[in-house]
């Protein structure tokens, strides 16, 4: 049951909504006094579910015997609303685990990172009753990794560096280093950091360049990356064999073969349909014949 001192306290206050100017004035923060109050539901409960989910929470434990809880955000774009919503989740995990939470976010722009840097006053300007402040990881200030040796010496932030970099002018020299960096790392190490780098680079045109990288640099390596871009490389192969033998044949029985036909047959990338091609060609009596199913 609450006793009548609670009653009193902050009831006061709907009685007499212009003391907490007074008050204010006593604490040494003056606040205007109000021109108007309205007293409004104190039911805090939230009526229907809202799902809010963190994208990575980690419960840390120190050497020296400190406990945080770690929520860690990426964030790609400015977004108005994910301050109050940030505030949420560090109120909402002090408030079920009792341990002290703590917000990184994890930016690709500087632009970004810059915005999500900012405190934020939570409460009137005169005494904010709450101040958001995360740690911010960005281009702004991760380093740019460009020494093997370097990179060697810690992988996971080697690879955490490049995908933060993933817009920088140098991000080739970086992913050439990255590339190089796991040679003589267990498998269970460096398949995460090529798996990693090539989700963090996105579809960006740095991808195409750690793809390459990855089949030329990591060839001694086997990851499903790996693996994928070899099995690419080598119908990428057949594939041109087979129009290079389409184009000699038709060359050699002397048929013409106009720019779309040739364009056709270079860019196709079905081997099974060229190895048809190629056996028409033998005895077509045009180019566009070996089109033409029989």
């Amino acid at each position: 049951m609450v006793s009548s001192p609670h009653e009193a306290m902050h009831r006061i206050f709907q009685e007499y909504p212009e003391l907490f100017s007074r008050v204010s004035e006593v604490l040494g923060v003056p606040f205007t006094a109000p021109v108007s109050a309205t007293l409004l539901p104190t039911d805090l409960t939230e009526a229907r579910p809202l799902e809010r989910r963190i994208d990575t929470l980690l419960r840390i434990d120190t050497e020296d015997d400190e406990t945080f809880l770690l929520a860690i955000e990426a964030q790609g774009k400015r977004d108005p609303d994910k301050p109050a919503s940030w505030a949420y989740y560090l109120s909402f995990l002090y408030t079920k685990y009792r341990t002290p939470p703590l917000l990184l976010v994890v930016c690709q722009d500087r632009a970004t990172a810059e915005w999500a840097s900012r405190p934020v006053p939570i409460g009137p300007r005169k005494w904010p009753a709450l101040t958001l402040r995360p740690l911010v990881v960005g281009p702004h200030n991760m380093p740019v990794i460009v020494d093997v040796a370097e990179a060697r010496k810690d992988l996971a932030l080697a690879t955490l560096a490049a995908i933060t970099h993933a817009g920088d002018p140098d991000i080739g020299a970086i992913l050439k280093t990255l590339s190089a960096a796991p040679r003589d790392a267990p498998e269970a190490i460096a398949d995460p950091i090529v798996e990693l780098t090539a989700q963090g680079l996105g579809n960006r045109p740095a991808a195409d360049q750690w793809r390459n990288l990855v089949a030329v640099d990591l060839s001694f390596y086997t990851s499903p990356l790996s693996e994928e871009i070899r099995d690419e490389g080598r119908a990428e192969g057949r594939a041109k064999g087979l129009a290079d033998a389409i184009l000699l044949v038709l060359q050699q029985r002397g048929l013409a073969v106009p720019d779309e036909a040739r364009e056709r047959i270079t860019t196709c990338d079905d081997t099974q349909l060229m190895s048809t091609w190629l056996s028409r060609a033998v005895t077509a009596a045009s180019t566009e014949a070996i089109f033409t199913a029989e």
